[in-house]
């Protein structure tokens, strides 16, 4: 049953952050795609703007793609965990905690959830 569950939170968490990195990437799921999202970050001043907005979002595509299938769990979790760590350096960080304020709540988790997976392994259910 452990590793049932290491699965379940591996997709959930996995493939919500792939599909956030989708929103950047290609505008799917309400997203905007990656040159309105440039104009966002460099709005924000993060520059160049197309060019981190591409890198996050490839960080969350891929990095989502690879844990929630099992596949390099660890190089997975580290592409999560630096995305998450400069969304709250560069964004939500001087918002506070809880996400309703534009806070660091939603990138915790996932980091919490990307180390928490990194040190345990993945689980007996995997790609590889």
């Amino acid at each position: 049953m452990e590793d049932f569950g290491l699965l379940i939170i591996r997709l959930v968490a996995g493939l919500t952050m792939a599909g956030h990195g989708a929103q950047k990437l290609f505008g799917w799921f309400g997203g905007h795609g990656l040159k309105a999202t440039g104009g966002a970050f460099e709005s924000m001043g993060i520059k160049p703007g197309v060019t981190m907005a591409l890198l996050a979002g490839l960080g969350e595509f891929g990095g989502g793609l690879l844990f929630a299938a099992g596949v390099w769990t660890s190089l997975a979790a580290a592409l999560i965990v630096v995305t998450m760590l400069v969304a709250i350096v560069k964004v939500h960080g001087k918002n506070g905690f809880w996400v309703t304020e534009g806070g660091i709540e939603y990138n915790v988790l996932f980091i919490a959830v990307a180390v928490g997976i990194a040190l345990s392994g993945p689980g007996a259910y995997t790609l590889l």
